[in-house]
């Protein structure tokens, strides 16, 4: 009998004719079919679940807070004109469970954006040092670039409360803003620098503040020296 989607069962390849065989023989042979057959999908069911896994990447801490602490002036500024994209629902979850399908989202939207926007300063952009907005005309800078992805991932399902504007010095040792991304796996980082998509470790920048998940003050990332560092973090 061929299945609904007109593919030949395996049976129909394992099974010889049994018509003139010794009863016993039969039922061995039948056995033996049959367990080979659940050999076979218990093998193919291993690799499609190994499969899956090799798109995530491997869990690593997330880093810790050692408390609260002023928020970015251009955030501020930002949540006054635009205070539905700063309010935070804390029934939200406050880690996304990584999922394939969140992986590939993640990968996707990071892509679109860095190769949608092209990089400018905020005085050439706004004439103002710093402003953080959306570059819906095409054109921005790191914060820009983070604030459109947290903005796409919200609206594809993601909680907003995982999704965390950040504040680091970078390889020049210029301050750079970052989106996080906090999942079951560990801390993620979305950078306009990269297509990648890095363990916070692994960035190699230093971590200074990023938003916090309960509220309008945001947290720090180094403790007391790396507070004295947020002055340079301000582009």
């Amino acid at each position: 009998m061929r299945h609904a989607d007109g593919g030949i069962p395996a049976l129909a390849f394992l099974a010889p004719h049994w018509r003139g065989w010794s009863a016993p023989l039969r039922r061995a042979r039948q056995a033996a079919s049959l367990a080979l057959v659940g050999t076979i999908l218990m093998l193919g069911g291993a690799n499609t679940r190994a499969h899956a896994r090799l798109n995530l990447p491997d869990s690593t801490p997330a880093p810790e807070a050692s408390g609260p602490v002023g928020a970015i002036a251009g955030w501020t500024e930002f949540c006054r004109r635009l205070p539905e994209e700063c309010t935070l629902d804390v029934a939200q979850p406050a880690a996304i469970p990584l999922t394939v399908a969140v992986w590939r989202t993640l990968r996707s939207v990071n892509r679109r954006v860095n190769a949608r926007i092209r990089p400018i300063t905020d005085q050439a952009h706004w004439g103002v040092v710093d402003r953080w907005d959306f570059p819906d005309d095409g054109f921005g800078d790191c914060e820009d670039y983070q604030l459109l992805k947290r903005r796409m991932l919200a609206e594809r399902g993601l909680s907003r409360r995982a999704l965390l504007m950040t504040v680091v010095i970078d390889e020049t040792n210029a301050g750079h803003a970052v989106l996080t991304v906090r999942t079951d796996h560990g801390d993620f980082i979305l950078d306009n620098k990269t297509d990648a998509i890095r363990p916070w470790r692994r960035t190699g920048y230093s971590f200074i503040k990023r938003a916090g998940q309960d509220g309008q003050a945001w947290v720090s990332l180094e403790g007391k020296e790396g507070a004295a560092q947020v002055a340079t973090a301000e582009p």
